[in-house]
């Protein structure tokens, strides 16, 4: 988000939402009232599958999970897969499209 006239005060204000948010959950880490390595920074971004799966394993509820603003509930993006092992997955990209041969001699669908 540019702090420019390109957007809104409203989606501003919800970014800067969204940054206290979030400093609030790391600090309720460094004070140890969330678990280091169980928590909902840690495991973010949650699918909806694992939200909404009858096993949940988080020492943090669901809604803080798939909701952590109130705004969210009404704006909720459901990613289609949580993290991709950090930066491994940043790193070493795979596409699952036809090699570039083949879109040279037109032979996709």
């Amino acid at each position: 988000v540019e702090p420019t006239e390109s957007e809104s005060k409203q989606e501003l204000d919800r970014f800067i939402e969204a940054l206290q948010s979030i400093h609030s959950e790391i600090m309720e880490v460094k004070e140890g009232k969330a678990d280091s390595l169980d928590n909902v920074l840690r495991n973010s971004p949650h699918t909806v599958e694992e939200t909404a799966a009858d096993n949940w394993e988080h020492s943090y509820g669901r809604e803080k999970a798939a909701f952590p603003l109130r705004w969210v509930k009404e704006n909720k993006f459901w990613p289609s897969v949580a993290r991709v092992d950090d930066g491994y997955g940043d790193r070493n990209l795979i596409c699952s499209c036809a090699p570039l041969e083949a879109y040279r001699k037109g032979e996709t669908d």
